[in-house]
């Protein structure tokens, strides 16, 4: 089994993360996947960005929801990127994506743009919220989907069931054998984040998880040699 590198809001440690200059760096550096985070602005466009707000990874200040998609373009996202939407990362990258979505209006919205350009096999939805990943999996028939926890016991594995996902990303500092033997009854993937070092990368290895999401284009040429 291929074991995937995932870049974490494209390379968000060496490039402005969810800007296309990171996308484009982490698709450079031969990232199997890309991972991005989804908010619907004032006006309903699909923005890429992580937090509720723009006060920490841009020159703003308010939340997103709060403003419309021409007031987000004004924005400096660092190094002069302007806040993406969905569709212009599909267009400048060819790499597999995971959307982490924040919610069941997010779900929707994506939902309509999945079906519109025929993105089942190029996207994998994900999200902390088991209504927004069982929203998407009923709206778009054959969606990949994933359960993301940060604070969990083996209580993610029924969670993720119950919300038909098929994968679920784990935070790699609480991650437990007893978690991954009871995800793997459950023949569910378990993806670790986020992997950034050597140590967090061994483990990962040791556990046999599916895949890393790392900050790092380094940890792809490292994961190679690393038992």
């Amino acid at each position: 089994m291929n074991f995937l590198t995932i870049g974490h809001r494209g390379v968000m440690g060496v490039e402005p993360e969810n800007t296309l200059r990171s996308f484009v760096a982490a698709q450079q550096a031969g990232l199997d996947v890309i991972e991005l985070d989804l908010h619907l602005s004032k006006d309903g466009a699909l923005v890429v960005m992580h937090d509720t707000d723009v006060d920490r990874t841009t020159d703003g200040t308010g939340a997103i929801a709060d403003k419309t998609l021409a007031e987000l373009r004004a924005l400096d996202a660092g190094r002069g990127e302007r806040v993406p939407v969905f569709e212009e990362v599909l267009d400048a990258v060819k790499s597999p994506l995971q959307a982490e979505i924040k919610d069941v209006a997010a779900a929707r919205a994506l939902a309509e743009v999945m079906t519109k350009r025929d993105l089942v096999a190029r996207v994998e939805v994900s999200s902390f919220h088991d209504d927004a990943v069982a929203e998407i999996a009923r709206l778009v028939p054959g969606v990949r989907t994933a359960l993301i926890a940060s604070r969990y016991g083996t209580d993610i594995v029924d969670r993720a069931v119950e919300a038909g996902a098929a994968t679920v990303c784990l935070n790699i500092r609480r991650l437990t054998l007893e978690v991954v033997e009871h995800a793997r009854k459950a023949d569910l993937r378990i993806i670790g984040w986020v992997v950034n070092t050597q140590d967090h990368l061994r483990l990962v290895r040791a556990l046999e998880l599916d895949g890393a999401t790392t900050d790092y284009p380094e940890i792809k040429r490292t994961g190679r040699f690393t038992a």
